[in-house]
């Protein structure tokens, strides 16, 4: 099957699939919040593999299918410090817009929840917080990075297997530009009706089905870089689950703004992303890899078992 009719089919595959149960979920008056959407989201975060697994060839491993190797080196490191400082560095940059404030108290973020939770659930928050040994930013901050090396590690495979893993095999050989983005175009829209039942941007759910797409595509560089960096899609698991766990501390202490300015998916994260983007372009270039101006080949380490077939982790070279 030729890799340009296979990732159509398998976005079809995947999109028909993911949006119907969705539509399930919202017609049997499901709401997507507190721990609906947790189950939901849990479940909704694995049809990408799942969806894979439908154009397995049967002679391929499936490790070998979703680019999984355990070999690791500093690059994971790299995947589990970047998105808490994407976080903090969301903070700082919404702080200097109009109409935020820094809030140790948190009262910017009971504002927020008071539309969404009942007064006695909100008291019952607050007192909970108050006995606290540690502000919860930190609780969050560090226990998100801890989230994101176990639990939401296997959360975050269940996407990335599809994503960088699936989909990365099938761009096998095209622009590192041209892949990143199509597959954070993709990853982008199979979002949509997660978003327009109020995930991420509650305030602004129709706006928001295109700044997340947005966000997707401009993630996709990054995720790239440091699966191939990495060889194995386990690094862009442990991104994306450390990403999930410490993308809500950005907004914890502050106040005001809305959620298409604060937080890790608003203009502040935008911005945050652009300035680890723009370093990370800057390494590439002058270290002289210049990765992301090549086409992308895999590191094979597990094809029916057999040893490495290439060691190179980039052809370089135009598409």
């Amino acid at each position: 099957m030729a890799n340009n009719t296979k990732i159509v089919r398998y976005t079809i595959l995947l999109l028909a699939v993911s949006w119907a149960l969705a539509g399930i979920f919202y017609l049997l008056g499901f709401e997507f919040s507190g721990i609906n959407a947790t189950i939901f989201g849990f479940a909704y975060m694995f049809l990408p593999t799942l969806a894979a697994l439908v154009f397995k060839p049967k002679e391929m491993s499936f490790r070998s299918l979703v680019y999984f190797d355990t070999k690791l080196n500093i690059w994971y490191l790299w995947a589990w410090l970047i998105p808490p400082a994407v976080a903090l560095l969301s903070i700082g940059i919404a702080l200097l817009m109009p109409g935020v404030e820094y809030s140790p108290d948190m009262q910017g973020m009971f504002d927020r929840y008071a539309g969404r939770m009942s007064a006695e659930d909100l008291a019952i928050m607050k007192a909970q917080i108050e006995t606290l040994p540690v502000h919860p930013f930190w609780i969050g901050l560090f226990g998100g990075m801890i989230a994101g090396l176990t639990i939401n590690l296997v959360a975050g495979m269940g996407e990335e297997m599809g994503w960088r893993g699936f989909l990365l095999r099938a761009f096998k050989g095209k622009s590192f530009i041209k892949t990143s983005l199509v597959v954070g175009f993709i990853w982008g829209i199979w979002h949509f009706p997660l978003i327009l039942m109020g995930h991420n941007y509650p305030d602004h759910p129709q706006i928001g089905v295109l700044v997340m797409t947005l966000w997707c595509m401009m993630l996709g560089p990054l995720f790239l870089y440091i699966t191939l960096k990495a060889r194995s899609v386990l690094a862009a698991g442990l991104l994306h689950g450390t990403l999930n766990g410490t993308a809500g501390t950005s907004i914890v202490v502050i106040s005001g703004g809305n959620d298409l300015m604060v937080g890790v998916t608003g203009a502040a994260g935008f911005i945050s992303l652009a300035v680890v983007l723009v370093a990370l372009i800057a390494y590439d270039y002058f270290s002289g890899q210049k990765i992301m101006w090549s086409s992308v080949q895999l590191h094979e380490t597990q094809l029916n078992g057999n040893q490495p077939i290439d060691e190179a982790d980039v052809v370089v070279g135009q598409e």
